[in-house]
């Protein structure tokens, strides 16, 4: 769930952290949600008033989503509870310090076998290959590893969020989708 709350101009404005003051509005972290038509009509209603809707609200929210996954991984990284690059994930994968695999977009599913190999039950997510570059401050990475805490739950709710509102079906994590799997 995403929540909206209204500007003091009347502007609808994404919650993302649900911290802001006034009466949120929540809706699905859904793109057929948030693009639809009738979305407008919907937070004039619960608002009680003229509200004005960005017309690239969905995009809005994938950015901010996008952002706070970032901001999840570079805290983790100041607090030493991730580690990027191959090597270093394999080692914290099998000495059993891991407690979610993230993977950028454009991973290859061959090495993201070889690296999860014995460890299939760990929760992956996959995020957009600027997100974990910029959070190791590199021109490219691929995967990453978090150690279990609250950071790695963040970063898995956010995760959530974002895949309902990219609009855009994500890599499956054992690197097969669901049409290849049919065929």
């Amino acid at each position: 769930m995403i929540r909206f709350v209204v500007s003091p101009d009347n502007r609808v404005v994404p919650d993302l952290a649900a911290k802001l003051p006034g009466r949120g509005m929540w809706l699905s972290a859904s793109r057929d949600v948030l693009d639809s038509p009738r979305t407008r009509q919907a937070f004039a209603r619960a608002a009680k008033a003229q509200v004005s809707v960005p017309d690239s609200l969905a995009d809005l929210v994938e950015a901010g989503l996008t952002q706070r996954m970032l901001d999840a991984v570079s805290l983790s990284r100041r607090a030493g509870q991730v580690v990027c690059g191959f090597q270093k994930c394999r080692e914290w994968l099998t000495s059993g310090r891991a407690g979610v695999v993230i993977r950028s977009e454009s991973a290859s599913p061959d090495e993201f076998s070889r690296l999860v190999s014995g460890r299939r039950s760990l929760p992956v997510v996959t995020v957009p290959d600027r997100v974990l570059a910029s959070a190791f401050g590199r021109d490219r990475a691929v995967y990453a590893v978090m150690a279990p805490g609250a950071l790695a739950q963040r970063l898995i709710a956010e995760h959530e969020r974002f895949s309902g509102v990219a609009g855009r079906p994500l890599p499956d994590p054992a690197g097969v989708s669901k049409e290849q799997a049919e065929l």
